[in-house]
């Protein structure tokens, strides 16, 4: 049985911050980092992510999953790096959550840019 998912992406808690290194990993970013960081004229604490040409860090609240970036409407950073990201983390929590319950998961990239994730249920991981 099929079935399609559209998935919401927060960045929350101990796996949260494991998927996100995963998709550092993954798109070939520095691995992300706990702090304080500077966006213009405002310092927030989280897990600090850096994106390609993003003149400030994306940093995640893993506490309550928000992002908060400025990326001055696209001067400061193209939102097609967050967008990639964003969509390389659903992936990468989604494997991480299967995986936990012992299921197995084959990823396939579509001609469109979206990702497909099948995953079988009671699979070896």
């Amino acid at each position: 049985m099929s079935h399609i998912v559209e998935i919401e992406a927060r960045i929350v808690g101990k796996e949260g911050e494991t998927a996100v290194n995963a998709v550092c990993s993954r798109l070939r970013l520095p691995r992300a980092t706990r702090g304080n960081f500077q966006l213009y004229s405002t310092e927030v604490t989280g897990l600090g992510i850096e994106l390609p040409h993003w003149k400030y860090p994306v940093v995640a609240d893993t506490d309550t999953g928000q992002l908060r970036y400025d990326n001055y409407e696209g001067r400061w950073g193209s939102q097609e790096y967050l967008d990639q990201f964003l969509q390389a983390y659903a992936v990468e929590r989604t494997k991480l959550e299967a995986r936990k319950k012992g299921h197995s998961v084959v990823e396939q990239r579509l001609d469109n840019g979206s990702i497909k994730l099948t995953v079988e249920i009671g699979g070896a991981a």
